[in-house]
């Protein structure tokens, strides 16, 4: 138990309270007994004297970290059955950003997380008052490739993770963006880019430097390099699209 409250406590700011600090702290009562939320928040008595006067506390990795888990179980559920092989892409996708022992305490924690009823709304309310804009697109795209993880998205799922997005303030043309980033139809190019196929040549370059400045991996650099993955892969996206359009135009 030591070394999984050390784990929490190595990255954890703003996920340490309200509705995200109590999924934590439920999935830590399903495998450790007579542990709670109060228990989570005394192992964290330093931090949280250290951040009384700060109400916006920065994003720290493992905010980014627990924030994913949580969002990832509410999508999960939404078709009404957890699918092995979305539990399995979430696995996957711990081990690829954080190693093995890190994810086994994260995938640990996931599936005491799963097992409680959790309010998207509000747990969404609290990532977007410390998260940056960059972080919450980040988030999206993880969502959209756990439910692309059995091959199939159902209806279901794609709105719960539209309304997800909604409550962390993406807009429309960014949601259908990450979306198309996930799906093979003909005018996916033009969606990921959030033009149509009307736009002119001068538009479509407009677009694609608007999209590398919104996309660049830079701006996750805070969240620390194991979250650079993801961001890369949406910038590869967007310059594949780019060029895919390109060459439909001979440009």
């Amino acid at each position: 138990m030591a070394n999984f409250t050390k784990w929490l406590g190595a990255g954890l700011g703003f996920t340490l309270g309200g509705p995200i600090g109590a999924a934590i702290g439920f999935a830590i009562g399903s495998f450790v007994d007579g542990f709670s939320e109060k228990d989570l928040l005394l192992e964290q008595g330093e931090y949280q004297s250290k951040t009384q006067n700060n109400r916006h506390v920065n994003t720290q990795s493992g905010d980014f970290e627990m924030s994913l888990l949580v969002l990832a179980s509410i999508v999960i559920k939404s078709d009404g059955k957890i699918d092995k092989r979305e539990l399995e892409f979430v696995r996957a996708q711990f081990l690829s950003m954080y190693g093995k022992e890190r994810a086994n305490n994260a995938f640990k924690l996931f599936k005491g997380i799963v097992k409680k009823e959790i309010s998207a709304r509000q747990v969404c309310i609290q990532i977007r008052e410390h998260m940056s804009h960059a972080s919450r697109l980040q988030l999206l795209h993880f969502l959209f490739g756990i439910a692309k993880a059995d091959e199939f998205v159902t209806e279901k799922e794609v709105e719960e993770i539209r309304k997800i997005a909604g409550y962390l303030y993406i807009n429309q043309r960014d949601f259908t963006s990450i979306k198309a980033m996930f799906y093979d139809e003909s005018d996916n190019a033009y969606k990921i880019l959030e033009i149509t196929k009307s736009a002119t040549d001068d538009q479509l370059k407009s677009a694609y430097r608007k999209m590398v400045k919104k996309y660049h991996p830079d701006k996750l650099q805070d969240l620390g390099k194991e979250h650079l993955q993801g961001a890369k892969e949406k910038f590869q996206s967007i310059q594949t699209a780019y060029e895919k359009i390109k060459k439909e135009r001979g440009l």
